[in-house]
């Protein structure tokens, strides 16, 4: 076996078909190159593998699996990962050219390993990949988020303000520590992640967009609909119960309250944008 790449870039997919070329494409043009690229398929009925079956580099790997479910595959994801640094890219999200760059050197100056992860602004694509929004963390500039202040953000914002996995890299030794990703709380499985994260290390934000989120009729986010204000309501409550983010009763209420208004804001925009 070759000598393991810096970064593991692992696209966990199902019925991928529409976007996943786009995908792979977004990852091979990384002007950092020390990578591997897994696409690991669920048993798509599609013609996902054939797609993939028409890239020839050699950093590419596909595996077809048995079908098991989205929270299988993302593990499935971090347990085949070789790298030193770990990214999930979803099949029908992107990452810009220079997002590995910017995010390895985040975590490359960090030798005493006080970051937990890296995560940066992201555009809002729809299924023609034209950009409609642009989501950044509540701040301007870029650097070090302590791990509180990151997740009382989030909290009180009632919202994943660290963005969805393809913005995010963290270190694959630290991620098997923290150990698998729970779907118990779909809408959420990312930023229970993020949070399960900062309880090792700081954040550091890279305020340049740097990775996009697709947001279409087919995607996981627009189908779990209404059930999104249950499910970052009973985040809130176990966030809210660790007691190392000493969170508010003030910092709770207003997540609640916003957790609501965010999921009637957001059913809005989807219902806008995918008329």
């Amino acid at each position: 076996m070759s000598a393991a790449p810096a970064v593991s870039v692992c696209i966990p997919t199902y019925r991928g078909a529409a976007h996943i070329a786009e995908t792979i494409e977004s990852a091979l043009a990384q002007t950092f190159a020390d990578f591997e690229l897994i696409v690991i398929d669920d048993d798509s009925p599609d013609e996902t593998g054939q797609l993939v079956a028409r890239y020839r580099d050699p950093r590419l790997r596909y595996l077809r699996e048995r079908n098991a479910g989205v929270e299988e595959n993302w593990n499935r994801c971090l347990r085949l990962a070789r790298g030193r640094y770990f990214k999930l890219l979803p099949h029908d999200d992107l990452i810009a050219p220079d997002c590995l760059a910017r995010q390895v050197a985040a975590l490359e100056a960090d030798p005493d390993e006080r970051l937990a992860l890296v995560f940066c602004a992201r555009r809002i694509i729809d299924s023609r990949s034209r950009a409609v929004m642009t989501r950044r963390y509540p701040r301007s500039s870029g650097g070090v988020i302590p791990a509180r202040a990151a997740v009382r953000s989030c909290i009180r914002s009632g919202a994943n303000l660290l963005g969805e996995p393809g913005g995010v890299l963290f270190r694959t030794a630290l991620g098997r520590r923290v150990g698998a990703f729970d779907a118990s709380l779909r809408i959420v499985t990312d930023l229970d992640y993020w949070v399960r994260l900062l309880l090792h290390g700081d954040a550091y934000y890279l305020p340049e967009r740097l990775a996009s989120f697709r947001v279409s009729k087919g995607t996981w986010s627009v189908a779990i609909g209404a059930a999104q204000a249950a499910e970052l309501l009973a985040f809130i409550e176990k966030v809210g119960a660790n007691p190392a983010f000493d969170l508010s009763a003030f910092d709770l209420a207003r997540g609640r309250l916003l957790a609501r208004l965010n999921t009637l804001a957001k059913l809005f925009f989807y219902r806008l944008v995918l008329r």
